[in-house]
Order: structure tokens, then sequence, then C-alpha cells
């Protein structure tokens, strides 16, 4: 299995003029997204209008799949989840089902044929499933891209996952929220957090000339 590996990014903001809302997804356009499945805000944060902010977000590349529990559009809770990575470029497949007392089980992944990551529903009813990652310290996986109204035996989740985030101001949403179409004010942050190192510190910026920036500061490591 490749090394898994953990990126530590803070945002920063100091006296922007104007009170900034940061929103922050993995949507970078891929096949079959807004039809097959859809990306999930990762976090929001408000910056205010004078003054120092700051945000810090942690990704690890261990991915999971998740049975979803929806509300209003959003993901509120994982019934249940199973680690799952490609592993010596070998695909692998878990299987849902529930037993008799209603209660969802994924199967130890196994290699499959097809290339990808596969999540099959066989619970004998319709599904609603997301891929994610791992996050530090917390029980379930942080969902990422989201899949809904899987049919059963037939239907099944195929999917590769690039962590290359993206970053708009928009106050229009929430974190966890699924997003069924593309947002449509400008992204002005994106990166492969594989291509970063463990940690990293980015500054946003605003003027009334370029709008908002955010550049990667001075001292790393």
């Amino acid at each position: 299995m490749p090394e898994i590996y953990e990126r530590h990014l803070t945002f920063t903001g100091n006296n922007l003029g104007r009170e900034t809302t940061i929103m922050f997804t993995f949507d970078a356009p891929r096949k079959g997204m807004y039809k097959n499945f859809y990306p999930i805000v990762w976090r929001v944060c408000t910056f205010g209008k004078e003054g120092s902010y700051s945000m810090k977000a942690s990704y690890t590349s261990q991915l999971a799949f998740l049975k979803t529990q929806v509300e209003d559009g959003s993901i509120i809770d994982a019934a249940t989840c199973v680690n799952i990575n490609l592993s010596c470029r070998k695909a692998k497949k878990t299987i849902l089902t529930q037993d008799d007392e209603e209660v969802f089980h994924f199967s130890e992944p196994v290699p499959c044929e097809e290339g990808f990551m596969e999540a099959e529903n066989k619970t004998g009813s319709v599904q609603d499933l997301a891929i994610g990652f791992v996050s530090p310290g917390e029980l379930f996986p942080t969902p990422a891209h989201y899949y809904n109204d899987l049919g059963d035996g037939s239907t099944a989740v195929a999917a590769t996952f690039t962590p290359k985030l993206r970053a708009y101001i928009t106050s229009d949403y929430q974190e966890s929220a699924i997003l069924r179409s593309a947002i449509h004010t400008p992204c002005i942050f994106e990166y492969d957090l594989a291509s970063l190192a463990e940690n990293t510190t980015w500054n946003l910026t605003f003027d009334h000339r370029n709008g908002y920036k955010v550049s990667k500061a001075d001292r790393q490591h």
C-alpha cells in the first residue's frame, strides 16, 4: 500500500477590510460530477473586517467509504464506515449489507479487477454512500464526495480520489453541505494536497484592484 501521509494547512487573514467567509471543498471538475456523485463542503470559516484570524485544517490520505445520513441537504452522520485505499495499484472493493437487526455492515475490502475503489450496495434497498478521508482524532471519516440513490445489487460506487482542494469566497454554504451544482464564484485557491509539504501556511489578502488572493507564507516547514 502507498504510504499514508498527513497534510496540515493554516490559513490566516489580517485586517482584510471586510468580513470574509472562505469555503473549502474537493470539487475539481471530474467526469460524472453533479450527475453520479457530488462534492461536499469540507470547511467554512469567517474572518472579521479588522484584526488577525486563522483557520487550521488537516487531511490524511487514508480513505474510507461511509454509509451516510443526510438531512436538509447536508451529511449529518455516518452509520458505519470502512477504510479503503489502492494497494500496489490493485483495486479494492467492499460490499454494504444490512442484517436482520437493520444494522449496516461493510465487508473487509478485497482486490477487484476494475482499477478503482468500489463500494457495492447489497442491502436490498436504495442507499446513500460517500467516500472521504480519516481526519486525525475523529471517530468517523470526513466525507468528500457523495453518492446518492444507489440501487441494490446492480449499482456500485467506483471512485478514485485526488485530494485537489479548492477555496471560494462565499457565505452561501455550511460545512458538510452537499453541492448539487458548480459554484459560480471564482476559485481563489487550488492545490493537490499530495504535492504540498506536511505543514504549510497560507495568507488570505484582499484589495479592491485585485480582489481576494491566497498565497503561501514565506516560512514553511
